[in-house]
Order: C-alpha cells, then sequence, then structure tokens
C-alpha cells in the first residue's frame, strides 16, 4: 500500500473540491430520491441545481487555473 502524495495541491483546490463533494452530489441524489418520490418538480430543481452548481465550479476552476 502506498501514500499519496498530496502536497501539490493547494489551499483553493482542496476548498473548491470539497465544496463539489458537500453540495454538488448531495442536490443531484437528493433530485433522484424526489423523482422516486414522484415530487418530479422539486426533482427536477435540485438536479437543475446541483448541474448549475457544477457549472460555477467549473467556471471558478478555469479562472483560478489561468492565475
Amino acid at each position: 500500500m502506498t501514500y499519496v502524495d498530496t502536497s501539490d495541491i493547494s489551499a483553493q483546490m482542496f476548498i473548491t473540491v470539497l465544496l463539489l463533494l458537500l453540495i454538488i452530489a448531495p442536490l443531484i441524489s437528493l433530485g433522484v430520491l424526489r423523482m422516486f418520490q414522484s415530487k418530479k418538480k422539486s426533482g427536477f430543481m435540485l438536479i437543475f441545481s446541483g448541474i448549475a452548481v457544477y457549472a460555477i465550479f467549473q467556471v471558478v476552476m478555469s479562472i483560478t487555473h489561468a492565475l
């Protein structure tokens, strides 16, 4: 078993990936759960919110990568 070297990861990158895991994944999974509960409107809104946060995440990552 080997260790992964995480010294290359900046604090900004760590925070943005943490936000990805804490916001986007739960929004999409809750949206799928609502769809199974036959609450289609709230399910689609949650899934759309997850996609929107992902798009914002991509913009932020491209801006921070350019710096």
